[in-house]
């Protein structure tokens, strides 16, 4: 097994993303300095397409995926994927796309559990009464992905407050 990993710095903190035998594995915010060597495609190509959704030029990702996790995980994650670029639906709602609406706690738990950040897009959930409430890159990093995703670019308003304009 090939396993690779790079850190790249985002508007919103560094993050690193793994990847095993050209599959994204996973993708954290992390504290770890940027790392400079991106040989490996399926890196590179991570690289390019979130600098361009933080420039406002990509609203979705095009990068070969593995996902271990349960059954129940991936159904929970390929739900969560199907909402739109700036929507947001809430937990109780992914339960009822799933059939099955007495699941809150549990699609909570799965959404929790999501190893790729912002390219499976788990910011896009939020409580009932629409309070943000937990994401594995901190409720911050949470509101400014919402709100840039409000926007009418992209990476607008994140590059403006970087000093990235």
């Amino acid at each position: 097994m090939k396993k690779e990993y790079a850190v790249m710095e985002t508007p919103l903190g560094n993050v690193k993303v793994e990847v095993w035998d050209g599959y994204v594995v996973k993708l954290e915010f992390t504290d770890a300095p940027v790392t400079e060597d991106f040989l490996d495609d399926v890196l590179m190509d991570v690289r390019i397409q979130l600098g361009l959704y933080f420039q406002g030029k990509q609203q979705t990702f095009d990068v070969p995926v593995a996902l271990g996790g349960t059954d129940f995980q991936h159904k929970v994650w390929m739900e969560v994927n199907k909402i739109p670029f700036g929507k947001t639906s809430t937990y109780e709602q992914v339960a009822k796309n799933l059939g099955n609406p007495n699941a809150v706690r549990a699609v909570g738990t799965a959404i929790g559990a999501n190893p790729i950040l912002i390219m499976m897009p788990c910011h896009r959930i939020v409580g009932k009464d629409g309070q943000l409430t937990g994401y594995a890159g901190g409720i911050w990093r949470k509101s400014k992905l919402l709100e840039m995703e409000q926007e009418e670019k992209v990476g607008k308003q994140v590059a403006m407050e970087f000093g990235n304009n």
